[in-house]
């Protein structure tokens, strides 16, 4: 082979040689930018850093999974505008692993579209993945299905509990990871389990796991962080993770940040959950919080240098079958809307007590300027009637058609696999009964409300912790049915196994009820598909008492806009429009009266939108519905219930019982 001349060899080389440094230089210049980027605590001057520089974070709390992903950006923009500089949110397990090993993040459940929203609304991110979120989300976000396996201690070491979180979190963490603050992202910390100290096991084991886990999957670079209230420090703290503490307004700021010191000595005081207002039980008033109490508390722990989240900045919509509920003496179950009180309200909307924190804020740290957008447009149409379709009974076969499930004692909704919603079960009486006969469940075993029917007509409802008993008469082989209600399960504190539906086998007379039949209902996909209550609209003539469905159609000339559902002097019951779960209305309890409506879930320009009802105990005589332009949600009617609670219902004004989140 001849030898090649030197300078012949050379020459092609020079663009590749150009090209190669060039990329070296991009390559170096990123791995030094990455370098710079690093959210860390400064211990010797008790503050955090941020690329170096001292830093201090003003957050609020929003869950997207309270608010359609068509509407995110445009909370996280007026957050932004309000002055905060970060958002902090939850993630629900039971909202993204609704059976084992079956994920969906898709839509409104899509995690990573919501972090480049708020990327893009330039707010960085403090993360709390749980695996207990509490959030008053049902059953605290873990997933109904790890009661199938009834013995499991839940928030514990138990092998079957942590096999089912290690299983997630794999799958979770490492979508994260990309988002970590240092790797380029907008994730500056991440909580490790959440208000643990409220919980009763007290198990260090467990918290050192997912302490592990997420440093083996996350790495040690990432800021990882406890919370808990004042009470909680003792068992929710752990070495190695940072403690940060909760309280509001009303609670002695310098005494809770002290008790902070004994377990966080150095570093920045941190307010992870600062309540700019409150939840609603239904049953109970509306809660509210004063601006000038959460204005003068804000600035307050400002001038302390402390970074704080307020929960919630903007509260969003229980909508479907999501709320959680609370044991507090009697079973408290949460209203639909989560409004909170918060500065930006349910529908969007910045409030009085959004521009005073912004003016707070200003005295600390540069808020952008520009305007807050403005409410958005309301609509109000109607009163419109609404149209009988027909009793849940008729409907049955399209309700649940596998078929029900046969046992000789009832089995509850987690042993059929119905995580929420409904379960219908029917038995037969093998004796006539003729006269009036109490009709119970032992040890409080309806979980939640149980609507009775004998051979069809309405008998009345069974409610958990309030209306234990009912007379019953039939006939010899009378149908019996019984259609169970979850409520939502405990969401807060101990989180004992709510197991849902009937617990006990009930008892009637002497006897106690066997040989039962369990429908597991499909309410949302029959609402979706629609069919077979159009069939039956125009033939159905019977009582509008008990379970039973209306609907009607309505169109909207104009551009519509948010508007909010009224029901007036309907009992209870569940609302679709255009196939989508509103959720609950509780009319005849209340606070809430009605049930908001995003724009963008109805029809315009005259297109026609259908809502479908289904009551669960009496329509009013005039079944009307309209929508009005401002909610209602602090009509509470408790001294006037059917079924009356306990005298001692309290309303949830200042100073607020802390409870958690």
């Amino acid at each position: 082979m001849p030898e090649r001349s030197p300078g012949r060899a050379m020459a092609p080389m020079k663009p590749l040689c150009l090209l190669s440094l060039l990329l070296l230089w991009l390559l170096m210049l990123t791995a030094l930018q990455a370098d710079t980027r690093s959210f860390k605590v400064d211990w010797a001057h008790d503050r955090f850093l941020l690329d170096g520089t001292p830093f201090r974070y003003v957050s609020g709390s929003l869950h997207y999974f309270r608010v359609p992903r068509v509407l995110w950006a445009d909370r996280l923009y007026k957050m932004r505008m309000s002055g905060l500089n970060a958002v902090q949110f939850y993630v629900p397990w039971n909202y993204h692993e609704p059976e084992p090993g079956v994920y969906n993040f898709n839509g409104s459940r899509d995690l990573i579209a919501f972090l480049t929203e708020a990327s893009l609304a330039n707010l960085l991110v403090i993360l709390r993945p749980g695996p207990y979120i509490c959030a008053e989300w049902e059953m605290g976000g873990l997933p109904a299905w790890l009661l199938r396996k009834p013995k499991i201690h839940l928030r514990t070491s138990d092998p079957e509990f942590l096999t089912a979180v290690d299983s997630w979190f794999k799958v979770l963490l490492p979508k994260i990871y990309p988002w970590l603050y240092h790797n380029g992202g907008n994730i500056i910390s991440i909580q490790v389990e959440n208000e643990y100290g409220s919980y009763r096991a007290c198990d260090f084991g467990y918290m050192r796991h997912l302490a592990g886990l997420f440093r083996a999957i996350l790495g040690d670079e990432i800021l990882l962080f406890t919370t808990d209230g004042p009470e909680g420090l003792r068992c929710g703290s752990l070495q190695g993770l940072y403690t940060t503490v909760d309280f509001g307004p009303a609670d002695n700021m310098t005494q809770t940040f002290a008790l902070l010191r004994k377990y966080e000595p150095r570093g920045p005081l941190v307010n992870s959950e600062y309540y700019t207002g409150w939840l609603d039980y239904w049953g109970q008033n509306h809660s509210v919080r004063s601006v000038p109490a959460v204005t003068r508390g804000l600035e307050s722990m400002l001038k302390l240098g402390a970074s704080v989240n307020m929960y919630m900045f903007h509260g969003g919509t229980n909508f479907g079958y999501w709320n959680g509920a609370d044991e507090k003496g009697r079973f408290l179950p949460i209203t639909t809307s989560y409004d909170y009180d918060a500065p930006i309200s349910e529908a969007g909307d910045p409030t009085p007590k959004l521009f005073a924190i912004r003016k707070v804020i200003s005295k600390f740290q540069e808020v952008p300027e520009g305007p807050i957008p403005p409410p958005s447009n309301k609509m109000a149409l109607g009163p419109l009637v609404l149209n009988l379709n027909g009793k849940l009974l008729a409907f049955l076969d399209y309700l649940c058609p596998q078929g029900p499930i046969h046992s000789y004692l009832p089995m509850h909704f987690e042993a059929v696999k119905q995580a929420r919603g409904f379960v219908l079960y029917r038995t037969y009486l093998t004796s006539a009964i003729l006269e009036p006969t109490l009709f119970w469940v032992p040890n409080n075993g309806v979980h939640d409300r149980a609507y009775v029917m004998m051979d069809g007509v309405f008998q009345g409802v069974l409610e958990r912790s309030t209306k234990q008993k009912l007379f019953l008469m039939g006939k010899k082989g009378a149908r019996l049915d019984i259609l169970l209600e979850s409520m939502g399960r405990l969401s807060f504190g101990s989180n004992s196994s709510d197991f849902k539906g009937l617990l006990e086998p009930p008892i009637l007379g002497h006897n106690i009820l066997t040989k039962w039949q369990m429908f597991p209902l499909g309410v949302d996909s029959l609402v979706k598909w629609w069919l077979p209550l159009q069939l039956m609209n125009k033939s159905n003539t019977e009582a509008p008492t008990g379970p039973i469905f209306y609907s009607a159609t309505f169109p909207i000339l104009g551009p519509g806009g948010d508007t909010f559902l009224y029901l007036p002097g309907w009992i209870k019951g569940q609302v679709w429009i255009n196939g989508f779960n509103l959720g609950r209305y509780w009319t005849k309890r209340g606070p809430q009266q009605t049930l908001y409506v995003p724009r963008p879930l109805l029809f315009t320009q005259g297109a026609l939108n259908r809502i479908v009802v289904l009551e669960l105990e009496n329509v009013p005589p005039k079944p009307l519905y309209q929508f009005l332009d401002r909610p209602i949600l602090n009509s509470t009617s408790h001294k006037t219930f059917i079924y009356s609670l306990s005298t001692d219902i309290q309303s949830f004004s200042e100073p607020m019982e802390l409870s958690g989140h």
